[in-house]
């Protein structure tokens, strides 16, 4: 198998048509606000000394917010407490965040300088009835936009129904990775409950 170099990739794939270079902006422009504020779920991409970090991120409402042109707020809800992204943007703060828009093929994507605070204004600001984010991500945007719609077109991502039948669950999964000591049918039977007491 031979792995391309830098010099390899021009001769490969060419030159980008003006299209995919004139749809960066170096902020969010009000389309790109129309996209944000229509999307319910993302994936915040981060690098640190921890390696690289890719999280799904999701709200019954806008994922996130927009503070101004120039910045995103993304609250950090309840999840695993890893903590991998949070300890990335700590310690680097390079972070990428892409919005996925139920039923559309355009995916918006913005490219920034991220930071965590606690501030006690701006977590009661996404409050959920007493419920509070712990922390909440804030991007300084660099690059705005969208995402060519072949990926979604290909994957026929909002097409047909339910596709997970026979897959295993997380609680098999646990169960095979820790020889049954965490996991099991149990796990699975009762996380239900314990995400419906834990979601915000």
């Amino acid at each position: 198998m031979r792995w391309l170099t830098a010099g390899d990739l021009s001769s490969l794939y060419g030159t980008p048509a003006p299209a995919a270079l004139r749809k960066v902006a170096d902020h969010v422009t009000p389309e790109y606000a129309r996209l944000l504020a229509a999307s319910r779920f993302c994936v915040l991409a981060t690098h640190g000394p921890r390696g690289v970090d890719a999280s799904p991120r999701g709200d019954d409402g806008p994922v996130a917010r927009l503070l101004d042109p120039d910045h995103v707020a993304l609250p950090d809800w309840r999840g695993n407490d890893r903590i991998g992204s949070i300890s990335n943007i700590v310690a680097d703060g390079r972070a990428s965040m892409m919005f996925l828009i139920r039923g559309s093929a355009t995916v918006l994507r913005l490219n920034g300088h991220a930071r965590v605070t606690d501030d006690a204004e701006l977590r009661a600001s996404f409050a959920r009835g007493e419920n509070l984010p712990r922390a909440v991500i804030v991007l300084r945007v660099s690059q705005a936009y969208f995402q060519c719609a072949r990926a979604v077109k290909r994957a026929g991502l909002w097409d047909g129904g339910d596709e997970s039948a026979d897959l295993p669950t997380p609680g098999e999964i646990l169960s095979v990775l820790t020889s049954g000591e965490v996991g099991g049918a149990t796990y699975d039977a009762e996380w239900p409950r314990r995400a419906a007491r834990t979601m915000w």
